[in-house]
């Protein structure tokens, strides 16, 4: 039985590493990675499963991307299950900057060919996956309203909380239209944690949260300062790694924890390296302490979103097998695809679409992905060469 158990968690270890090496264009392409590979090809949990776990991990401050593969974790292999998803996706991201920031602190790479080659990848990747979550999760004329309604509120008005405010309207909508409806049994999702154990997650979550501004106050030792500004940054961010960013430019430049060039230099490195943004804060750390000051950074910036995520996963599952909710998990499914479009055109499909020629690389990498069925690091690399070749002579 033990050997079963250290099998599985070096599954999800060598699954999730996978991706923490080829998953790259941000969050919301992170979630067409994890969609190909969780649900399309090892079907670990099912379309609606999944959209279930990506609506939580939108309601939730922190990275939604890196929370989702938590919950695919501990859904596969329990406590350990998390952890070791969460390692696989974070620490190939992690090393990088750390030696970005040791090593490369200046290099100029925001303009390389290859690194918009990767952001044509993920326009592709995201097209393929909310094609199929469309499919899947919008199949009548009403839930197709519900997402275009969560399209055009997040596509118009881009504030922090509009994704909270969509997701919320579309679950009142859905209550109403589907509160009657019989639906066929789904497969549930069954987290093993218990409740009591997620009470506790959420008690250090806020306890923290209150505790270390106090310390930091009342010590002089900076590691609890640096710990303080990267959990608090980690537990007050609604939107994304995108988000983080100019917190962090907030709580480190002006108080003269690194430079305004340095800080730049860091941002272009995050932009090249595949895994979740709020790995940015490795590199800070390193700047700031070394090695040790970037494993501080990056535990204190993802704590908040662990503690998040393990904290409310028992009750999300019981509630998503309420059948009194059931219709308000369909409307807030549909917002689902809407926001996911939303993400797509603005900042993926305009960051990466630049001329015709990129249209026509993005078509290529689609065809081989959807039509073709060739595996993802195939048109990763492909979408890198065709990037640094566009350079070239485009």
């Amino acid at each position: 039985m033990k050997q079963k158990k250290l099998s599985l968690l070096f599954e999800i270890l060598i699954v999730s590493t996978k991706l923490g090496l080829t998953s790259f264009g941000g969050p919301i392409a992170h979630l067409g990675y994890f969609h190909e590979e969780y649900v399309r090809k090892r079907k670990w949990l099912d379309e609606h499963g999944y959209a279930n776990l990506v609506a939580l991990c939108q309601f939730l401050p922190g990275p939604a991307s890196s929370q989702v593969g938590i919950g695919i974790g501990v859904l596969r292999g329990g406590l350990l299950g998390g952890i070791f998803a969460f390692l696989g996706f974070t620490i190939p991201s992690v090393i990088v900057l750390i030696l970005f920031a040791l090593l490369l602190q200046g290099m100029d790479i925001g303009d390389a060919g290859w690194i918009h080659g990767l952001k044509i990848v993920a326009v592709t990747v995201v097209a393929h996956a909310i094609l199929g979550m469309a499919q899947k999760l919008t199949p009548d004329l009403s839930r197709k309203s519900i997402a275009l309604f969560a399209f055009l509120g997040t596509l118009l008005w881009q504030t922090a909380y509009i994704q909270v405010i969509v997701i919320l309207i579309a679950a009142v909508v859905g209550y109403f239209i589907y509160k009657e409806l019989k639906e066929s049994p789904q497969s549930a999702m069954h987290f093993p944690l218990s409740r009591r154990f997620a009470f506790v997650c959420l008690g250090l979550f806020f306890g923290l949260l209150i505790a270390l501004p106090i310390l930091r106050d009342i010590t002089t030792f900076n590691w609890v300062a640096m710990f303080d500004s990267f959990y608090r940054s980690g537990s007050l961010v609604f939107g994304g790694g995108h988000v983080v960013l100019p917190l962090l430019e907030r709580e480190f430049v002006p108080n003269g924890w690194l430079t305004k060039e340095a800080f730049l230099a860091g941002y272009g490195a995050t932009q090249a390296v595949p895994g979740p943004l709020f790995t940015f804060a490795a590199y800070i750390g390193a700047v700031v302490n070394g090695w040790s000051g970037g494993l501080l950074a990056t535990i204190a910036i993802f704590l908040p979103a662990f503690l998040l995520v393990l904290g409310t996963l028992p009750f999300w599952d019981s509630l998503s097998r309420n059948p009194k909710i059931k219709g308000a998990l369909m409307g807030v499914n549909a917002a689902v695809v809407g926001i996911l479009i939303a993400a797509f055109y603005d900042p993926i499909w305009t960051s990466s679409i630049l001329a015709p020629i990129d249209f026509a690389l993005a078509a290529i990498l689609f065809c081989m992905l959807a039509y073709w069925k060739l595996p993802p690091w195939v048109i990763v690399i492909t979408g890198t060469i065709g990037g640094y070749l566009i350079s070239l002579f485009g």
